[in-house]
Order: C-alpha cells, then sequence, then structure tokens
C-alpha cells in the first residue's frame, strides 16, 4: 500500500533563525524554504521539514540520524565547529567525546540541535 511512496520526516523548533544557521552552516545540509515557509533540510537521501513551533517542546528521542563514514572524525569536525555530544553513564555508555561502541550495535554519537531536538550520527562501514 505504501511500499511505492516518498517519505519525509517533520519536527519542531522554536528558533528557525537559529536552526537555519545550524543546519546549514554547522552540519553543511542544503536548505530551502519550502511554499509553506517551512525550513527543508535537502541530505541526498531524503527530505525533512522544520516547522516554527511556540510552544516547542524538545524530544526526548532521537529525530534524525545521519550514517557517517568515519565517526571519530565527523564528531571532530563538529566539535571543532561547536556542537557538543551527548555523554551517558547508564545502560549505554559513551567516552569523553559521546561515542558510543557498543558490541552488538554500530558506533554512535548523540548531540542536539538549538532547539534541543536529539540528533545522532551513526557510523556505516561499506
Amino acid at each position: 500500500m505504501l511500499k511505492n511512496c516518498e517519505a519525509f520526516s517533520t519536527f519542531s523548533t522554536n528558533d528557525m533563525e537559529k536552526t537555519r544557521d545550524f543546519y546549514g552552516q554547522v552540519l553543511g545540509i542544503t536548505l530551502r524554504q519550502n511554499k509553506m515557509g517551512l525550513l527543508e533540510l535537502d541530505p541526498e537521501h531524503c527530505s525533512v521539514l522544520i516547522y516554527p513551533k511556540e510552544d516547542h517542546q524538545p524530544a526526548d528521542f532521537t529525530v534524525l540520524n545521519f550514517y557517517v563514514p568515519d565517526l571519530e572524525k565527523q564528531v571532530d569536525d563538529l566539535i571543532e565547529k561547536g556542537v557538543k555530544f551527548e555523554t551517558y553513564e547508564g545502560k549505554i555508555k559513551t567516552n569523553e567525546k559521546g561515542i558510543h561502541r557498543g558490541p552488538d550495535s554500530p558506533a554512535i554519537a548523540w548531540f542536539r540541535d538549538p532547539a534541543g531536538n536529539i540528533l545522532s550520527l551513526i557510523e556505516q562501514n561499506n
């Protein structure tokens, strides 16, 4: 029924200007404002819309994941641009940079956008 449909994700922000700068300048993603005035992220293989919401509450789960070939390098590059990675000490443990390397999962690192939404980088070796 839906197998041939294109899909996209959406989430909110409380500051479109900061969000536009973060995704465009810091993360280097191609951006455009669509016909509805929403910010559209255009990574090569998917589409994501971000909309303004006055009573925005950050998601307490990961809203967007990026596959990267070299997690350590990407984390270092984003740290240089001021991105702060989450560190966890519970069931999921991260190192001092915020990288989790589990025995049964790919390496992953979580960080937040200016609105507090959680994003991740996941290492994918081809």
